[in-house]
């Protein structure tokens, strides 16, 4: 089973043109670096879809609390 999980852009860290970017993203407070290139429009404090370790969608702050809380719901750490 595939899963993309909501995440916050907090910080772009990497910038090598408009499209590559490598960006900090927070999962409930967890930091990992998200590869940005899929979503070159993403802005600090959008909230991104995540799936294995790069950025497949932007979804407005609602949704991702939303799915997250059904993440939580299910009892998985998915973020690990």
């Amino acid at each position: 089973m595939c899963l993309a999980v909501p995440g916050r852009l907090e910080k772009v860290t990497v910038e090598l043109d408009e499209t590559f970017r490598i960006g900090k993203v927070s999962f409930e407070g967890i930091i990992k670096e998200v590869n940005l290139a899929l979503v070159p429009e993403a802005k600090i404090g959008d909230y991104l879809l995540v799936h294995v370790g790069a950025a497949i969608g932007i979804i407005d702050e609602e949704e991702a609390k939303r799915t997250m809380e059904v993440l939580k719901e299910m009892g998985e750490d998915l973020i690990e």
